[in-house]
């Protein structure tokens, strides 16, 4: 168990310095990390007012870096930013960071990928669910596209 207050602030204000964590991302490191209690709540509340945590900022750079990483759709992205206890008001502020143009063309390029690789487009479809894409937004790109099932 660390004993020094001032030496596991300096670790995490590193480990969220790194990269933007969620606030149930720092409590589970406080508890892996097996923390005294007593400091707890005050390591946790310096954090917060030093601009380490940020729950806006962590759900905005979440969402960007799935979806133009990893090309997840917006139904994806919602439920783990929900899994990662993110709330509803920032959740809709997250998922319009992402421009919707861009995102439909996003859709329309992994959905044309994944056509020409199975040359199925059920299969195509179930793919793009499965990422987290609107059902009908696939539908209405699948038509522009004109794919065919062969």
């Amino acid at each position: 168990m660390y004993s020094t207050k001032d030496k596991v602030l300096k670790q995490l204000q590193h480990y969220c310095a790194y990269q933007d964590r969620s606030q149930m991302e720092v409590e589970q490191k406080l508890k892996q990390l097996r923390v005294d209690p007593e400091y707890t709540d005050e390591i946790f509340l310096e954090l917060l007012k030093d601009g380490f945590i940020n729950e806006e900022r962590f759900a905005k750079s979440y969402a960007r870096g799935k979806f133009r990483i990893h090309h997840w759709g917006k139904i994806k992205i919602r439920t783990y930013l929900k899994a990662k206890r993110i709330g509803e008001p920032l959740l809709s502020i997250a998922l319009n960071e992402i421009d919707p143009d861009e995102y439909y063309e996003q859709l329309k390029i992994q959905l044309q990928k994944i056509y020409s690789t199975y040359k199925n487009k059920a299969k195509a479809i179930n793919n793009l669910i499965s990422k987290g894409y609107e059902l009908d937004l696939i539908y209405q790109a699948a038509d522009e596209l004109k794919l065919k099932e062969l």
